[in-house]
């Protein structure tokens, strides 16, 4: 078999193709259609690509694997390193999957400059898919930034009516939360000597830095994933931007925040974990309730489900801090189980939109009369979001929950009526829109699902269904790098009083095998 650089074609492919699309010429219906269709084959090759990478995908190993390293500024000690373990893998796979899916949805709808949003889309894709497979921290932070630009881009151009005002909230937001992340990984760099991922999770500095340098880390995270009281900007973000941009930003680029904290602030920082955890569990709780309730009193569909998008990322932060294996496994599965659940609600959203261009709740009412399917479609993704057993979204916010209780039982109880709380937004959000009398009649006239919506939310319903029934394909293969995170953490807490001085004497070592030399 050829050794092909698989991360790297994951990675620049739609890159590659971004270009091509870029010197596509002809009249302006002849340079549509043909970067429609240029941006659908060179995803779904990437997605192939993806599914390619996973069946190869070791499950018992908890290493990284598909692993690329090449010198990039020899001098600074900073490589072009690349490669995926077990928490990396799926969403990899995830932001794949979904960017074709995000292509076929805009295929109407986007009616201005589409050659402009195939090309930010594909560039997007690529910052996206390099975020998750970088492991240096220098090419993590180019990726992990760059994907501000084309989803401001996305947002400003083509979004809403206050679309420059969200795009700018958006991106100031989650600017200032990484200049933050800048300035620690400097100091990282400066303290280790090295940008090398795996070198730094397997060497933790000094409990001083550690505090210093986990809250800048936190501060970049938490606006991205986003936590409360740093969540503003993604209601205002999802409101405006397109259907497509709704899709991507709730699928995968939230997944970004939860990352971070696996693969930074957990092994690098183990004592500063500890130290904060307490706080990162209120900080979610207050996110799983008071979202909810906000959820509640929404009449913009859009905005009900970017609450719940926020409450949900709460049960993520939750179980990943918990450092227990049901909690950290957890928290990940919810992040994949999210990122298909809330694309699909969002797609959902834009059937509507597409016919009536009102995402007010109050606009709709009984369209289970003369839209039977799509009544169908919207009840499963709203039993998912829910938590309904069967589903994706039980198995994650079980095991969450789990790792709550075992950590602490106040904790676990409050953050269960976020399950209630979530049964209760979504059911009335349903009932509202599906069910009641019909005093719209543009709503009454509206057709049924289409065949190109059947083509991108069908997939998205059976990938839900098989995540609830047979989470285990997923499990196996998260397991090994669970545990190895987890017991990174533990080796870097086991002895907090003498932490410090191991890591001087690893810099004395260090210092004295140089000066040998």
């Amino acid at each position: 078999m050829v050794d092909l650089p698989l991360l790297s074609l994951l990675t620049f492919l739609p890159l590659l193709g971004a270009f091509f699309i870029f010197i596509i010429r002809g009249n302006e219906a002849t340079v549509a259609r043909n970067s429609k269709r240029a941006a659908l084959y060179i995803t779904v090759v990437n997605f192939l690509l993806a599914v390619y990478m996973m069946v190869n995908f070791n499950p018992d190993t908890a290493d990284f694997q598909f692993v690329e390293k090449r010198e990039w500024f020899g001098a600074l000690g900073i490589s072009y390193h690349m490669g995926i373990d077990g928490i990396s893998l799926f969403l990899v796979v995830l932001a794949a999957f979904l960017t074709p899916i995000c292509i076929l949805a805009s295929w109407n709808s986007i009616k201005t400059r589409v050659k402009e949003y195939m090309i930010a889309f594909l560039i997007l894709e690529t910052f996206m898919i390099g975020t998750f497979c970088a492991l240096d921290a220098v090419l993590f932070y180019i990726f992990f930034e760059g994907v501000l630009i084309p989803m401001f881009i996305i947002i400003g151009v083509w979004g809403g009516p206050r679309r420059v005002y969200s795009a700018y909230k958006f991106f100031l937001y989650t600017l200032l939360g990484s200049v933050l992340m800048l300035i620690a990984l400097l100091a990282l760099y400066m303290e280790a000597g090295t940008s090398d991922i795996p070198t730094l999770m397997a060497n933790p500095v000094a409990l001083q830095m550690q505090m210093w340098l986990w809250l800048a880390f936190f501060a970049s995270f938490a606006v991205k994933m986003p936590m409360w009281p740093v969540h503003t900007w993604l209601p205002d973000a999802h409101v405006e931007a397109p259907t497509a941009g709704s899709v991507i930003l709730a699928g995968v680029l939230l997944k970004m925040g939860g990352y971070g904290f696996l693969r930074f602030s957990i092994p690098m920082f183990p004592e500063a974990t500890e130290f904060f955890a307490p706080m990162v569990y209120w900080l979610s709780i207050i996110a799983i309730i008071y979202t909810s309730l906000v959820a509640l009193v929404q009449e913009d569909m859009k905005k009900l489900i970017a609450y719940s998008s926020v409450a949900h990322m709460g049960f993520v932060t939750l179980g990943i801090f918990t450092a227990t294996t049901q909690g950290v496994e957890g928290g990940i599965f919810q992040m994949l189980s999210h990122g298909v659940i809330s694309a699909a609600l969002f797609l959902c959203v834009g059937v509507v939109y597409d016919r009536l261009h009102t995402r007010e709740i109050s606009r709709y009412g009984g369209l289970v009369k003369n839209m039977p399917k799509y009544a169908t479609v919207f009840m499963i993704l709203m039993l998912a979001s829910v938590g309904l057993p069967g589903t994706s979204g039980f198995v994650g916010e079980f095991l969450t929950l789990m790792g709550a209780y075992q950590v602490d039982k106040v904790i676990g109880v409050l953050a269960t009526t976020g399950v209630v709380l979530g049964a209760a937004y979504m059911l009335v959000l349903y009932r509202r829109v599906i069910f009641g009398a019909q005093k719209n009649e543009d709503a009454a006239k509206m057709g049924d699902l289409v065949t190109r919506e059947y083509i991108y939310l069908v997939p998205l319903i059976g990938l839900i269904l098989w995540l609830g029934i047979a989470p285990s394909y997923v499990m196996d293969r998260v397991a090994p790098s669970a545990a190895k995170l987890i017991g990174q953490y533990e080796a870097g807490i086991l002895d907090e009083a003498d932490g410090p001085k191991e890591a001087t004497k690893i810099k004395a070592a260090k210092s004295e095998d140089k000066g040998q030399e």
